[in-house]
């Protein structure tokens, strides 16, 4: 497995006097205004706890034949037959504060979402309060493309059960961003749309995706050239919603690290629920 090239808790090193977005897209332009969605206000984000009334959340496991995988899940009270879904792909840090806020922060949004312990196999410790990236440089590389796709499976299918729902979406940051396109080309039977929060573009050829994608990327991310990005936009054959963050870099929406850029990740967000409405038929509160 790829790691990532730059340290992903530092700022970016410029910031811009005036903050906006550059964004692209093709052949669907959502054209929503900005306005606050769930555990979400226009300053920033709202934390979602695990004991909000209207969320239900637990850790689970998924039964895989060489491992019991960890995953972190929550869903809307009320949730059923009905309910879309998200699986959820980890950054470099694993399943951690900021991945279980995303997933809490979904469901306060009206969806069923998990995501997966990647490194369950190797004993990794928490990502919680780490700023040390290097500490788990090991347990990235040693990710098997074969193994973790058969996580996602699991976690798609551990959805299907409980809510007895087929149409899936996968988001993931960072290294699970590019970990999420692999899966829209590997597994693009089980997922309805993919959204990759700085997942490289490097490898994935934009023509075989086959689902709606959206896209958020930094422009100051030294990882992931933004022409790179835009290259693969204009590839793309599906309906797509991709923004560059002008003032923003890597792992911009990690709350939890000074990468963090509140601008950026509110919108972001917006788009995300949107999109993930648009294409998923889930609720627009």
């Amino acid at each position: 497995m790829t790691e990532p090239e730059i340290d992903p808790t530092k700022a970016p090193s410029e910031r811009l006097n005036r903050r906006f977005f550059v964004g692209i897209s093709a052949a669907a332009t959502l054209g929503t205004p900005i306005t606050a969605l769930a555990g979400e206000t226009p300053g920033g984000p709202v934390s979602v706890p695990e004991n909000d009334p209207a969320i239900a959340a637990q850790w689970i496991g998924l039964s895989r034949p060489d491992a019991e995988v960890r995953a972190y899940s929550a869903w809307p009270n009320g949730a059923g037959q009905h309910t879309p879904s998200v699986v959820v792909i980890m950054h470099i840090w694993g399943v951690d504060t900021s991945i279980r806020e995303v997933v809490r922060r979904l469901a306060k949004a009206g969806f069923a979402a998990i995501a997966p312990d990647l490194y369950a196999r190797f004993g990794a410790p928490s990502g919680d309060g780490s700023t040390d990236y290097t500490v788990f440089r090991p347990y990235a590389k040693r990710l098997d493309r074969a193994e973790y796709d058969g996580d996602i499976r699991a976690a798609a299918d551990w959805l299907a059960q409980k809510f007895a729902r087929t149409k899936t979406a996968i988001i993931g940051f960072c290294m699970g961003g590019h970990i999420a396109l692999q899966a829209a080309l590997d597994e693009s039977d089980r997922f309805a749309a993919v959204c990759p929060f700085y997942g490289a573009v490097e490898g994935i050829d934009p023509a075989a995706i086959r689902m709606p994608l959206c896209g958020s990327y930094g422009a100051r991310d030294t990882s992931i050239p933004a022409d790179s990005v835009r290259e693969f936009t204009a590839a793309l054959k599906v309906p797509n919603d991709v923004r560059i963050y002008d003032g923003a870099g890597h792992a911009f929406f990690d709350d939890q690290r000074a990468s963090y850029d509140q601008s950026a990740a509110s919108d972001a967000w917006r788009r995300l629920v949107v999109f993930l409405n648009r294409y998923m038929g889930g609720t627009t509160a």
